[in-house]
């Protein structure tokens, strides 16, 4: 399994969030929950693909993909929450 694919759909909105160069507070306010989240969801979200800093996450989501990271229909997260709605 790929580093990414380990990613919650969440976490994966959060990086391409902060690879878009929004703060915490503005991507709190965006998906509708607090700053302190966010931070949960990096601080997993770092410890997953193996970066150090909100700069090494969005380097990597660039180097991912960039926003086709919200698009990717074979994500297995994805998957699961098309299979939970339907």
């Amino acid at each position: 399994m790929m580093p990414r694919e380990r990613l919650t759909p969440k976490e994966i909105e959060v990086a391409t969030l902060v690879w878009q160069g929004l703060t915490n507070r503005e991507i709190g306010k965006l998906m509708g929950t607090t700053e302190q989240v966010i931070k949960n969801h990096l601080r997993s979200t770092f410890d997953k693909l193996g970066v150090w800093s909100r700069l090494e996450l969005a380097m990597y989501v660039a180097g991912h993909g960039g926003k086709n990271w919200l698009e990717e229909p074979e994500h297995p997260a994805f998957a699961l929450r098309r299979a939970a709605a339907g």
